[in-house]
């Protein structure tokens, strides 16, 4: 029974942790797009800066994903 809990908790635990990075990247999407459309100049400075940002954003799930293995265990 305790096992299961624990798998429960990490499910949980990565389906949070996965809900903030996933709200991040859309955000961050959406204002990069709105910056391109305002200024097509800069587009490709825009672009490398969104994924950049992106990237450290997916960092945070990934880390929630490590986390909920070490909980699970």
């Amino acid at each position: 029974m305790e096992g299961s809990l624990n798998v429960l908790g990490a499910g949980i635990a990565y389906g949070l942790a996965a809900f903030g990075p996933g709200l991040g990247i859309g955000i961050i999407g959406g204002k990069a797009v709105e910056a391109m459309a305002r200024q097509p100049e800069m587009a490709g400075k825009v672009q490398t800066t969104m994924f950049i940002a992106i990237a450290f954003t997916e960092a945070l799930a990934l880390l929630g994903f490590v986390l909920a293995l070490i909980l699970s265990a």
